[in-house]
């Protein structure tokens, strides 16, 4: 067997294999010997009919078989040899089986790029501001008052405010057509939730129980029915209920009832060390989004296309499972405007990736089972499961390859980020730090 590598590109290389003829001739009589024995063929009986008819009659198919053999059996061999690892499917254009001639064909595949050297010091970096404030502890445990808050009609009577649940049954015509499965009875809604359209909201401040409403509202450019899109609604509606919430007093009875506390302050200080723990994991996300960019720009090799199609699809998966989780489904018209933008992210995420590998070979760095496990106690941690049951999920080598790729980019970013110069972000003068803490600007009053 005789092979000539080719480079196509840094990331596809093309192997030109030749077969000796006596092998082919080898493989060739094989499959006769093996068609012959298979073979029903008219006037003959089982195995008897002579090569020259079986030719005759499957002389195409023979060939195609023989062709797939060889390759089959010499390719892995020829890969071996020249210390090849294809990264995808192997692209083969296989010659003409003549058991008199040599047999060559052409594989064709990616591979990983030659990375000779990383850049991966001196990396400046921005560390961005996230303090946990006194506010912020105070807007987790109104959510969860929020949570806890029960029902009830108001007393005495009076109109709809916002943060109050109404009841209501509607219709809804477009374009004249009343839309029959767009309306509904004993429909909840909470008034200034932006929970719908903001003339619908609106219309429905100041009414009271028994009152019928008529509201014309248009429908965004991207609402989720493509029929509403861009067009004005009528909105008949009843105001069924009126219902405030009540919200629990902020004492140790309600701490008790969030969870596994006595006392409020117990509640307060679980809050503020569950916002530090996501406040340092953004900073440390912003770290290393910042690092992916740095190594990107400082090394602009090529990548396999195949590589950025798998990360692709990885990445449009998780943004469909994350628009399912809020409620708003992708749009054909949003999927245009994010996938040049997915695959622009999915490559530097693949360069980074590689340009990492390349980082622990050549340092040596390496996952130990102490690492693993130490990971382990963290997912069980995060999930809330049991570190046992998380532990037996792992042994399965797909999660377990997972979690140690996990692990060893972690550690590559913290020598990355070891090596780098970090600036932090300068503060958020105070009027608008209190801006934001609040939720309000100066343009909204």
């Amino acid at each position: 067997m005789q092979v000539t590598v080719s480079r196509i590109s840094p990331v596809i290389l093309e192997l030109q294999i030749e077969i000796p003829a006596d092998t082919v001739k080898t493989e060739v009589d094989k499959a006769y010997l093996n068609l012959a024995k298979k073979a029903h063929v008219k006037g003959f009986r089982p195995g008897k009919a002579p090569r020259s008819v079986l030719s005759h009659l499957y002389g195409p198919q023979v060939q195609s078989d023989v062709a797939n053999v060889i390759v089959n059996t010499t390719l892995p061999q020829a890969l071996t040899d020249q210390n090849v690892t294809p990264i995808s499917q192997p692209n083969v254009e296989a010659g003409k089986v003549d058991p008199k001639e040599i047999f060559s064909y052409k594989a064709r595949f990616e591979v990983a790029p030659d990375i000779e050297e990383v850049k991966y010091e001196g990396f400046e970096l921005t560390r961005p501001v996230a303090e946990v404030t006194d506010a912020m502890v105070d807007e987790q445990i109104e959510r969860l008052r929020q949570g806890l808050a029960t029902l009830k009609a108001p007393e005495p009577a009076r109109p709809a405010q916002a943060g109050d649940i109404l009841v209501i049954d509607f219709t809804l015509t477009v374009d004249g057509k009343e839309i029959k499965d767009a309306g509904g009875k004993g429909v909840q809604l909470e008034l200034g939730s932006k929970q719908v359209l903001p003339e619908l909201d609106a219309g429905l401040l100041g009414k009271n129980v028994g009152d019928e409403v008529e509201v014309t509202a248009e429908f965004p450019e991207r609402h989720p029915r493509e029929d509403f899109r861009g067009k004005k609604g009528a909105f008949a509606v009843a105001v069924g209920e009126i219902k405030e919430k009540v919200l629990p007093a902020l004492d140790d009875e309600f701490a008790k009832d969030v969870g596994q506390f006595q006392t409020l302050v117990e509640l307060r200080a679980d809050v503020h060390t569950r916002l530090q723990k996501a406040a340092k994991d953004q900073i440390d996300t912003a770290i290393a989004e910042q690092l992916v960019e740095k190594l990107n720009e400082a090394n602009p090799v090529e990548v396999p296309p195949s590589l950025v199609g798998q990360q692709c699809k990885l990445m449009e998966q998780q943004l469909l499972q994350q628009a399912r989780r809020t409620g708003q489904p992708f749009t054909q018209e949003m999927w245009g405007a994010v996938h040049g933008q997915i695959h622009a992210d999915a490559e530097k995420k693949v360069r980074a990736g590689l340009l990492m590998a390349n980082i622990a070979r050549k340092l040596d760095i390496k996952v130990t089972d102490e690492d693993i496990e130490n990971g382990i106690k963290e997912l069980a941690e995060e999930t809330g499961k049991n570190v046992a049951k998380v532990r037996a999920e792992y042994r399965e080598k797909s999660k377990r390859d997972i979690l140690i790729g996990m692990i060893l980019e972690d550690k590559i970013l913290d020598l990355l980020e070891g090596k780098s110069k970090i600036v932090d972000a300068p503060p958020l003068p105070a009027a608008s730090a209190e801006a934001k803490e609040s939720g309000e600007t100066t343009e909204n009053g």
